[in-house]
């Protein structure tokens, strides 16, 4: 059996076996029996249960139908602007979704920061490759039309500030009773998604352009675009 191929048999009983148990239910030993191969060959492909998690979220959001659309638009503004209601979309709609599987990873994304931060940083590692290009180069795009000025040195900070400002929004809306209610504001996303494009270097008139402009649906991503 070719190394890819057992790849992806091993991903394959993954998925079944944390769908059935969770991750924190789920163990290399009953990975590698639903695979029907040594634990030792499973840390062969995959060194930790951390990274063979992380590789089937990431491979998920890869095949995601809207998001492969969406990171196939040519760079500009609007596709900037796309991108970052579809982030606050999919993180803000975390805590009001009646699958919770998406509320337990968050749980344990920050669980990770806590511990050693494996599982955390593999998953954006791989967010990075995949979102990263895309918001880069139309926020390039962006500056070159003169509806953004440039912010830093580092385009693919604003993109990790975004992320980051978006998901701890979303964690103070996990709880049952929210430890943050933002005053209830019943235009919260339009609102998280102006602060952040103001952050990242959109001008006023770029802003009141592309914010509010329909998206048609085939390019948005599934409301849990990491799902397993």
């Amino acid at each position: 059996m070719t190394h890819d191929l057992r790849r992806e048999l091993i991903l394959s009983a993954a998925k079944r076996c944390f769908a059935r148990h969770g991750f924190a239910g789920t163990t290399t030993k009953s990975v590698a029996a639903a695979a029907s191969i040594s634990e030792g060959l499973l840390f062969k492909h995959f060194p930790t249960k951390s990274a063979l998690y992380a590789e089937i979220l990431a491979a998920e959001c890869e095949a995601d139908p809207g998001l492969h659309k969406l990171l196939g638009l040519p760079p500009s503004t609007e596709t900037l602007v796309i991108l970052i209601r579809g982030m606050v979309g999919h993180f803000m709609d975390i805590p009001g979704a009646p699958d919770q599987e998406e509320a337990q990873r968050m749980r344990l994304m920050i669980i990770s920061h806590l511990n050693d931060g494996e599982f955390a940083r593999l998953l954006f590692e791989k967010v990075g490759a995949l979102i990263g290009p895309a918001f880069a180069a139309s926020l390039e795009q962006a500056i070159a039309t003169g509806d953004a000025i440039r912010v830093g040195k580092q385009p693919l900070n604003l993109f990790w500030f975004a992320h980051h400002t978006v998901m701890m929004a979303a964690l103070a809306r996990l709880p049952t009773i929210p430890t943050l209610p933002y005053a209830s504001a019943p235009d919260l996303q339009r609102q998280l998604c102006e602060f952040i494009l103001r952050g990242i270097g959109l001008n006023e008139t770029a802003i009141a352009s592309y914010i509010d402009r329909e998206i048609a649906p085939d390019l948005m991503p599934m409301t849990t675009t990491e799902s397993a």
